[in-house]
């Protein structure tokens, strides 16, 4: 059986860079603790958590004095509170996500609404809305949110950065299509990371080329899912498996050819492990 990894896969830069920051500040201060998961990803959370990180659900539950912002990132609001209570902040924000932080701010300061196309549950999208001072929303349906009545007449829209570009354009098109009689201005800005992109393009190729991919990483990784989205669309049969444990040897029947790609946030140990999980079934064969 023909095994193939995507030629975009497992870490990017802001993922790396976020570990990076926590392993050197553990080393320093003996023991952090971060403000929310830094990545959605079991494997690297376990891993960080040997050398002395340990996730905390909010500021109240911070025990020490040196706390981590996720590379999800935050709020002004939450900023603050870390400042008020004396605490050592260490900002593992993805650059990314500050740039979409950033743009949310300047799309409110000039009197746009704030329109996010992401999941409003998910930190990162809480956090861009902060940055707009309450002046927004998130959803993932244009047409829904044009029922809204209370949406002023001059919005911006931007983007959960681990969305796709296809789903954000048709977000979009959905909201100039049906509700552009409703608006004096409409302000586009595409914030969705190059790097998810580049291992969504992958995945797509790669699918192409197989007949059963394996996407690696956390299950409430929005990046892994949009990579299980895109894959599935292409018609080939697609499985999402965090750890090789996962993986059923049922699904390999009558399959040719494997293609695996993995979200932004899954280690190389946990792709390596997959992939050899995979090699040993394939030879028992």
């Amino acid at each position: 059986m023909e095994i193939e990894k995507a030629r975009e896969i497992g870490f990017c830069f802001g993922v790396r860079r976020a570990i990076n920051l926590l392993e050197g500040a553990a080393q320093r201060h003996g023991a952090v603790e971060t403000l929310g998961a830094v990545v959605h990803n079991q494997t690297v959370i376990k891993d960080l958590e040997r050398q002395g990180v340990n996730v905390v659900g909010s500021l109240d539950e911070v025990k020490g004095a040196v706390v981590a912002i996720s590379s999800h990132g935050v709020g002004p609001q939450v900023l603050q509170s870390i400042q008020d209570r004396k605490l050592q902040a260490i900002d593992a924000t993805c650059p990314r996500v500050r740039h979409a932080q950033r743009v949310a701010r300047e799309m409110s300061h000039h009197g746009l609404y704030v329109i996010v196309f992401g999941d409003a549950n998910h930190p990162e999208v809480k956090g861009v809305l902060g940055w707009a001072g309450g002046n927004g929303v998130a959803c993932v349906n244009g047409e829904i949110l044009l029922n809204i009545d209370k949406i002023p007449q001059n919005i911006g829209i931007l983007s959960q950065t681990t969305q796709s570009h296809e789903n954000f354009a048709r977000f979009a098109a959905s909201i100039v299509d049906h509700g552009l009689h409703r608006f004096k201005e409409v302000r586009l800005v595409n914030t969705i990371c190059h790097a998810t992109s580049k291992r969504q393009v992958a995945a797509i190729d790669l699918a192409g080329r197989h007949d059963l991919v394996f996407v690696v990483g956390g299950h409430s990784s929005s990046n892994t899912r949009r990579l299980l989205e895109v894959c599935r669309k292409t018609g080939v049969e697609t499985h999402l498996v965090e750890t090789a444990d996962e993986i059923e040897p049922a699904w390999l029947d009558g399959k040719l050819s494997v293609g695996i790609t993995a979200g932004t946030s899954t280690p190389d140990q946990a792709i390596n492990e997959v992939l050899g999980k995979l090699q040993s079934l394939s030879d028992s064969r």
